[in-house]
């Protein structure tokens, strides 16, 4: 198998994965949004692939969803998820992958013998990733709710609604991530990069 064809059934079955990771989605009475794996997945799948390569199954993923498959947690899709005040979510997702995937680099088998520089780039990949995925949002709670709230107040608003609830359950998750970056990203370069 040629190395497109591989890097092409790569992204495919990890944007694959990150779609089936919707499905698990924990609501949280009282709060629009809810517990979902999804963004642990897009950045999890950054950081095994590593480099710009780490991008592609997001990427894939929130174009898919945006273009009308009902992918993203709770069976939404189409262009409206762009739309409405969580919106900034699916472009933050890319840009938590994009971070993650850079800070991760490329994945090598020496990473078997875990040394703490791979440690810290893989802890820092994901942690960081997770939190950038945040960024995008808060732009779009200003922009929904400047006019009702003010900016100080949408800001409130993202901290108290969007993000500090989820600030633990996010850690807990990046946690898992790391440990399962760890084990899993020797056996994506022996497979992908040799």
């Amino acid at each position: 198998m040629n190395k497109t064809t591989l890097f092409s059934a790569t992204v495919a079955i990890f944007a694959a994965i990150i779609c089936v990771s919707g499905f698990l989605r924990i609501p949280i009475p009282g709060l629009q949004s809810a517990i979902v794996l999804q963004n642990l997945m897009c950045v999890l799948t950054a950081a095994l692939l590593g480099g710009i390569l780490g991008v592609a199954p997001t990427a894939l993923f929130v174009v898919a969803g945006v273009l009308g498959l009902p992918i993203f947690a709770g069976g939404q899709g189409g262009f409206h998820v762009l739309t409405n005040i969580n919106g900034g979510f699916r472009i933050g997702w890319v840009f938590g992958a994009f971070i993650a995937g850079l800070i991760a680099g490329k994945p090598t088998v020496e990473e078997k013998k875990i040394h703490i520089k791979t440690v810290v780039r893989i802890s820092a990949a994901i942690i960081l990733g997770m939190l950038l995925l945040y960024v995008p949002e808060i732009f779009y709670v200003i922009a929904f709710k400047k006019a009702e709230l003010g900016v100080g107040g949408a800001f409130k608003l993202f901290l108290t609604a969007f993000f500090a609830p989820f600030l633990l359950v996010d850690l807990a998750k990046s946690i898992v991530g790391i440990l399962l970056a760890l084990k899993i990203r020797p056996v994506v370069a022996q497979y992908l990069y040799n």
